[in-house]
């Protein structure tokens, strides 16, 4: 566990490259199922399985792009995609005795709470940003999907191996709604979590793709990736509470990129009002 902050950038994209990143109890739980059935069971199901947790995304993602460079050059975007490039029965062989979040964080409750609820964020950001993908007729929501999933995945980080300093973090936000995000970090950490982020998709070798849509800079984005920052602010600005001060401009924005009006952005959340929690969103396919 790190109980201080590394000295610079370099130092924490070194750790966490390094590191042995674990996932949720359920999702080994869940695979173990599956492990029996491995000559039988297809990619897509499996998919399941894995995109249900941002920790497990990211560990065959990095996976796939570590063995991909040294068989062949074109990018893999997708679970399913990487799944057919592994192979089934070779990732249970490959994929086995993996750490648990639960055992990590088992001294330090808090952060496996903020943990889940980073995790619940990110689902739902997922879910978002594929069903306005399929709404924009996407040609690959698979590719959204990951990298909404993927998006926090440096907090997820954080409350995974400093426990002590991502509360920290949250301690300041709750004690001063105002303060952003960056500056707690910078405060707390000596960095921010999207440089972060982004230095670790490039030290992992993800996909440029991947990585454009999860960097928001000031070049021009394009529809995919307003999607997905737009569908991982709500799910930010919504876990607040419904009446979080940035939601209408999430949602005018949201109305812009989808070309519908705040009347069906309403309904499609389930909410009456923009200050209504809506109802909890269905499983993607």
């Amino acid at each position: 566990m790190i109980k201080t902050p590394l000295p610079d950038l370099d130092s924490w994209v070194m750790f966490f490259r390094e590191a042995d990143i674990p996932v949720l109890r359920h999702t080994v739980s869940e695979l173990d199922k599956l492990r029996d059935q491995a000559d039988s069971v297809n990619a897509r199901k499996l998919s399941a399985v894995i995109l249900g947790d941002p920790l497990m995304t990211l560990r065959v993602m990095a996976y796939i792009e570590s063995t991909r460079r040294r068989r062949q050059t074109t990018d893999i975007t997708t679970i399913e995609r990487a799944l057919m490039m592994i192979g089934v029965v070779p990732f249970f062989r490959d994929f086995s005795n993996i750490p648990l979040v639960e055992d990590q964080l088992k001294e330090h409750p808090k952060a496996l709470l903020g943990l889940l609820k980073s995790i619940q964020r990110a689902r739902l950001a997922a879910h978002y940003a594929r069903d306005w993908g399929l709404m924009r007729k996407d040609l690959d929501v698979d590719e959204i999907t990951v990298a909404a999933l993927l998006h926090g995945t440096a907090e997820l980080l954080m409350w995974s191996f400093a426990p002590s300093l991502a509360l920290q973090v949250r301690e300041l936000q709750t004690a001063d709604r105002n303060l952003r995000s960056f500056a707690a970090q910078n405060q707390i950490y000596g960095i921010t979590l999207h440089d972060l982020q982004i230095d670790l998709a490039r030290a992992w070798h993800l996909p440029t793709l991947l990585i454009n849509m999860m960097n928001h800079g000031d070049s021009e984005e394009s529809a995919r990736e307003r999607n997905v920052r737009l569908a991982v602010d709500l799910a930010r600005h919504s876990a607040n509470g419904w009446d979080d001060a940035a939601l209408p401009d999430d949602y005018k924005a949201i109305c812009d990129l989808l070309h519908i009006s705040h009347e069906t952005l309403y309904r499609k959340l389930g909410i009456e009002a923009p200050s209504a929690a809506p109802a909890a969103p269905s499983e993607p396919d």
